[in-house]
């Protein structure tokens, strides 16, 4: 898995002996960790089905009491992955405008982060296009939509601060709405093709000619 920010700083696995890993007990919130390591992993085997909270613990080598003493369903994990990616993503953005004085590059950088993100979270992507959402609850799908509103938001923003025609809100709000699309399009084709075309795919060429 690409995804650092859920890595644990753990010996690498087969350093340590079975009897010593055995009397090694998880830290408070390491358990909650590799639970999402495991249901991201999990997700990034490509057609892979409604994953359940029994394949789920047998990964872990694990009851799945011991699951719900971390989460109290199934949703509350998919809920901490979505909690992994708007976190990350959103404190990417902020860097990027602050970092960023002309606003043309902010979006341009922004979509190439997203796609960038995509590309090495195959899994994280299966939950940000919906596809291992359709069985879930629907609160889960909501989230992702209001992440997404969110894109198109910042990138509105970015965008907003170059207009300087007659209505560069609504100019800013074509362009942001166009760039979240294509964002959207790339995702799903990447989880579509079973993680083969890759969202990054002559990404330069196509943000010059939507920007």
């Amino acid at each position: 898995m690409s995804h650092a920010e859920l890595d644990t700083p753990d010996p690498a696995p087969g350093s340590e002996t079975p009897a010593a890993a055995a009397r090694k007990r998880p830290k408070p919130g390491e358990r909650r960790v590799q639970i999402l390591q495991a249901l991201a992993t999990m997700l990034e085997q490509p057609g892979a089905e409604r994953i359940t909270t029994a394949a789920l613990a047998a990964r872990l080598e694990v009851s799945e009491a011991a699951l719900y003493r971390h989460f109290a369903s199934k949703a509350q994990m998919f809920e901490g992955l979505i909690e992994f990616i708007e976190q990350s993503v959103f404190t990417l953005i902020n860097q990027i405008t602050e970092r960023e004085a002309d606003v043309q590059t902010q979006a341009g950088r922004i979509v190439g982060m997203l796609i960038q993100f995509a590309e090495k979270n195959p899994g994280m992507t299966r939950v940000m296009v919906g596809d291992a959402l359709v069985f879930e609850n629907d609160r889960l799908q909501q989230r992702m939509n209001q992440f997404f509103d969110k894109i198109e938001a910042s990138l509105k923003q970015c965008l907003r601060a170059a207009g300087d025609a007659a209505m560069p809100t609504v100019d800013a709000q074509v362009r942001a709405s166009v760039l979240t699309a294509f964002i959207v399009g790339r995702l799903q084709r990447f989880a579509r093709s079973g993680f083969k075309r890759a969202p990054s795919e002559h990404l330069e060429q196509a943000l010059a000619r939507i920007l």
